[in-house]
C-alpha cells in the first residue's frame, strides 16, 4: 500500500537541480525594468496615434502574449471581444469600459473573461496610462452591434513589433528574446 499523500512541502535543500533536464523545456525569460516605466523609448511599438505597446512575452504556442500598452490621449481606445481570457494591471493613470461601472485605476487589477465585449476610454485629464496586459486568445475588434471589423492576436503583435524594431534600428531579430 502506497503511502498515505501528504500536503505537507518537502524540506528545501540549498542544492541545485543535478539531474537531466526536461525534453523540450525552453528557456527562462527574465526582462528586467518591466516596472521602470523609464526606459528606451525605441522599445515601444506604435500601435494606433498616440498608443503604443512594449512587448514583453509572445508565446506563440500557447496564443498568448503580455504587453505594456502605453496611452498619451485620451478618448475612446477600440470596442472589442476578447476569445480568451485577459489580465490587466494598471502601473498609471486610469481607464474603463462604457459597458461596465467599474474604474481601472492605479495599482488595480482587472479580470476580463473570454467572450466580454466591452469600450475602452481613457478619461480626459489622463496624461498617461500604462498597463501591463497578458492577453490569451485575440481581440476581435467589432462595431456597436457586434460585429468584427478587425483581429489581432500575438501573431500580428510579433508582426508589428517585428517591423518596428527593424525600423528603429535594433533589428529585426530583437524581437526573438520575447518569443517562447
Amino acid at each position: 500500500m502506497p503511502p498515505a499523500p501528504t500536503t505537507e512541502r518537502p524540506k528545501a535543500e540549498a542544492v541545485p537541480y543535478k539531474g537531466e533536464p526536461l525534453p523540450n523545456v525552453p528557456d527562462d525569460l527574465v526582462v528586467p525594468n518591466v516596472l521602470n516605466l523609464d526606459f528606451d523609448e525605441r522599445l515601444w511599438v506604435p500601435q494606433a496615434p498616440d498608443v503604443w505597446f512594449r512587448p514583453i512575452l509572445f508565446n506563440v504556442t500557447q496564443g498568448y502574449f503580455v504587453n505594456l500598452l502605453r496611452v498619451r490621449r485620451s478618448g475612446i481606445l477600440s470596442r472589442h471581444r476578447h476569445s480568451g481570457p485577459v489580465h490587466a494591471t494598471v502601473l498609471r493613470g486610469k481607464w474603463h469600459y462604457l459597458e461596465h461601472p467599474w474604474w481601472a485605476t492605479e495599482g488595480s487589477h482587472a479580470f476580463e473573461p473570454p467572450g466580454d465585449i466591452h469600450t475602452l476610454e481613457v478619461p480626459d485629464g489622463v496624461e498617461e496610462m500604462i498597463t501591463l496586459f497578458h492577453v490569451t486568445g485575440a481581440y476581435i475588434y467589432v462595431d456597436a452591434m457586434g460585429n468584427p471589423l478587425g483581429v489581432e492576436d500575438v501573431f500580428s503583435k510579433l508582426a508589428s513589433a517585428k517591423a518596428h524594431y527593424a525600423n528603429v534600428g535594433l533589428g529585426p531579430d530583437y524581437v526573438d528574446q520575447f518569443i517562447r
